[in-house]
C-alpha cells in the first residue's frame, strides 16, 4: 500500500466515523421534527435532548477533519467536487448551521414561541444536511463530477433520480439508526412508555431506508451501469453483513438491550460506507480520475500519515472518555435527574 492508498483509507475511516455518529443525530432531529404539537411532543423531545446533547458537537469534528484531509492530499478532487457541486454543498453548510444555532438557541430562549421556532429550525436543518451529503454521494458515483473547476453541470450533477436517492436514503438511514438508538434509550433513561414510540418509528424507517436502498441501486443501473456492476459484484458481501447488523441492531433494541447495541448499529452503517467504497477503488472520481493520479505530493502524504498517528494518540482517548461516560449516565446538564422529561 503506497502513501496516496494509505491517506485515501484513512479518508474513508473518518467518513466511516462520522456516518456511524452524525448521521444518527440527523435523524434525532428529524424525530424531533416529526414528534408532533408541544404538549404531544414534550416527551420525546426531552429524551432526544438528554440523549444528544453531551457528545452531538464530538460527533461532528469528524466532518472537519474530513474536508482538511480531502483538500490537502486530494486537491483536484476536492475542487471538482466542490465547484461542481456547490448548490447541494452550500445548502447542506446552511443545514448544519440552522441545526447547531437553534438546538443552542432552543434551551436558552425565554419565551415558548422562540423555543418552538428554534425546535422547527434544528429538524429542517437535520433532514436538509444529510439529503444534501447523500446526494453529492450519489452525484460522485454516478460520474457526473468530471475533473476541473465546475466542469459538470451544476443543476444535473445532483438533482437527478441517483442523487436525490441516495439523499433520501441516507436521511433513512440516520432515521433508522437513531431510533434504534432513542429506544435503547428508554431503558437507561426510565422512560419505558416511550419503548413503543420509537420503536414503531424504527420498523418504519427500516423498511423505508430498504425501499429506498433498491429505488437508489435501480437509480444507479440506470445512470452508471459500471458502478452498480462493481457495487452487486465486489460489495455483496458487505451489504450483506449491513443488513445482518442493522437487523440485530433493532432487535437489542426492542428487547431492551443497551450493551453493545451502538457498536452493532455503527457496524451497520460502516459497511454500507465501506461498501461503496470498496466498490469505488481505486477512482476517486469515477471513471476519470484515480488516487495515484489526484494525490498531492508524496511528501504532503507523508506528513499527513504523521499527524493522523498524533491526531489518533490525542483525540482517540479524549472520544472514548467522552463516549463511556455518556453511555454510563455520567454527562448531561442535570445528571441527578434520571427522567428526561424533567430535564431542563
Amino acid at each position: 500500500m503506497n502513501a496516496a492508498v494509505a491517506v485515501a483509507v484513512i479518508l474513508v475511516l473518518a467518513i466511516t466515523l462520522y456516518s456511524c455518529t452524525g448521521l444518527a443525530d440527523y435523524g434525532a432531529g428529524l424525530w424531533d421534527l416529526l414528534a408532533g404539537g408541544a404538549e404531544r411532543g414534550r416527551g420525546p423531545r426531552a429524551l432526544i435532548d438528554v440523549a444528544i446533547t453531551p457528545v452531538w458537537e464530538a460527533n461532528h469534528v469528524w466532518l472537519i477533519y474530513v474536508l482538511v484531509l480531502a483538500w490537502t492530499a486530494f486537491g483536484s478532487t476536492f475542487a471538482s467536487t466542490m465547484s461542481t457541486l456547490f448548490i447541494p454543498l452550500a445548502l447542506a453548510a446552511v443545514g448544519i448551521v440552522l441545526r447547531a444555532a437553534s438546538f443552542a438557541m432552543r434551551k436558552d430562549a425565554a419565551r415558548a414561541r422562540a423555543r418552538h421556532l428554534a425546535g422547527w429550525l434544528f429538524g429542517i436543518g437535520s433532514v436538509l444536511t444529510p439529503l444534501c451529503l447523500g446526494a453529492v454521494l450519489g452525484a460522485v458515483m454516478a460520474g457526473r463530477v468530471p475533473v476541473g473547476n465546475a466542469a459538470g453541470n451544476q443543476v444535473t450533477s445532483w438533482w437527478n433520480a441517483t442523487s436525490i436517492s441516495f439523499g433520501l436514503l441516507t436521511v433513512a438511514v440516520g432515521a433508522f439508526g437513531s431510533a434504534v438508538y432513542l429506544t435503547a434509550e428508554t431503558h437507561r433513561r426510565g422512560v419505558p412508555e416511550l419503548h413503543g414510540y420509537f420503536r414503531v418509528r424504527a420498523i418504519v424507517a427500516g423498511g423505508v431506508a430498504f425501499v429506498l436502498g433498491v429505488v437508489a441501486l435501480a437509480a444507479l443501473h440506470a445512470d452508471q451501469a459500471q458502478m452498480f456492476d462493481r457495487i452487486v459484484h465486489r460489495s455483496w458481501a458487505l451489504l450483506l453483513l449491513s443488513a445482518v447488523a442493522l437487523t440485530a441492531a433493532f432487535l437489542l433494541a426492542s428487547r431492551g438491550v443497551v450493551r453493545g447495541l451502538r457498536l452493532v448499529g455503527a457496524a451497520g452503517v460502516a459497511a454500507l460506507v465501506w461498501a461503496w467504497a470498496v466498490a469505488q477503488y481505486p477512482y476517486l472520481l469515477p471513471f476519470s480520475l484515480t488516487i495515484s493520479d489526484g494525490a498531492a505530493a508524496a511528501v504532503t502524504l507523508h506528513w499527513l500519515l504523521v499527524w493522523f498517528v498524533v491526531a489518533l494518540l490525542l483525540v482517540g482517548p479524549a472520544l472514548t472518555l467522552l463516549y463511556l461516560l455518556d453511555q454510563r449516565t455520567a454527562l448531561g446538564e442535570d445528571p441527578t435527574t434520571s427522567r428526561p422529561e424533567h430535564a431542563p
